[in-house]
């Protein structure tokens, strides 16, 4: 073998070694976090732990409350921000011009999603809460979580609509559809992956922040379910902020206990995304 063939292999060897080092490095951290979360929490696990309501103080019972207010809170963005994100991504991706105005847009799109949630919790709160009148309610937390999840959404779905092959579009044009039933029945479908991928991205991060809901919903206790979409409710991300912070003597299975079951709302969303996912990838043509 030629000695320049041997040192290209030698150093396909050691940057295979180090990407693999590199995810070990990154994967066990996140695991072991797991693994605790899991450990600590189990033993607070139960019917009555899941179904109740908080009693004590908060240092017994359940938290039935907290995890309606936050199915609740995922569902009112998920109505919000997917159509409308989903909308804007088409625009861009299959309508929009390519010039220097959509191109300032889509630079704007990338730097909302890095702002930090305080800051959309407190646009919420000036805006839904306070301007608008919806006063501490899930619309109002709704409302604003779906502007903070808006940017991953149409970010991601704008770039799964680009990576669909324009030969599809050609083909399905050139035998007399539409170019908005070309997008509907071809383009869509095809994205779908990528487009779920942003979705849930931006749902989890939503089920998952406690500085929006702070400003615009999370109540700290309340002793019932919330009846309308301008009732204030519980939320599992502030409730876990208030029983590790602000609740003396609260036992440390309880605090592990909701950290798990908040874990095991968002993998449980990532589960079925992934299986969706999983499907639709299957039935591409490319």
């Amino acid at each position: 073998m030629p000695k320049p063939t041997r040192s290209r292999h030698l150093i396909q060897r050691i940057g295979f070694s180090v990407l693999t080092l590199g995810t070990i490095l990154t994967v066990i951290p996140i695991l072991a976090v797991v693994v605790y979360i899991i450990i600590q929490g189990m033993p607070a696990i139960s019917w009555e732990f899941i179904t109740g309501f908080p009693e004590d103080g908060m240092r017994a019972g359940g938290i039935w409350p907290a995890i309606v207010g936050t199915f609740y809170l995922t569902l009112g963005t998920a109505v919000f921000a997917v159509p409308l994100g989903i909308g804007a991504a088409i625009y861009l991706a299959e309508y929009a011009p390519s010039n220097r105005f959509t191109q300032l847009i889509r630079i704007a799109i990338i730097n909302l999603a890095g702002i930090p949630s305080v800051v959309y919790g407190l646009f919420g709160l000036g805006l839904f809460v306070l301007f608008l009148q919806f006063g501490t309610s899930i619309l109002a937390g709704s409302l604003t979580l779906s502007i903070m999840t808006l940017p991953v959404i149409i970010s991601t779905t704008e770039e799964a609509l680009r990576a669909v092959p324009q030969a599809f579009r050609t083909v399905s044009i050139s035998v007399g559809a539409t170019k908005w039933q070309t997008i509907r029945k071809i383009v869509l479908p095809e994205a779908l992956p990528g487009i779920l991928t942003g979705v849930i991205l931006g749902l989890e991060r939503a089920a998952g922040e406690t500085a929006p809901i702070l400003f615009t919903v999370a109540a700290f206790f309340l002793p019932q379910l919330p009846n309308s979409p301008l009732d204030a409710t519980m939320a599992l991300p502030y409730h876990l902020f208030v029983i590790s912070t602000q609740v003396p003597g609260m036992p440390i299975k309880i605090q592990y206990g909701t950290a798990l079951v908040l874990l095991v709302f968002v993998l449980g969303m990532n589960t079925i995304a992934t299986v969706i996912r999983s499907r639709a990838r299957a039935r591409r043509q490319w």
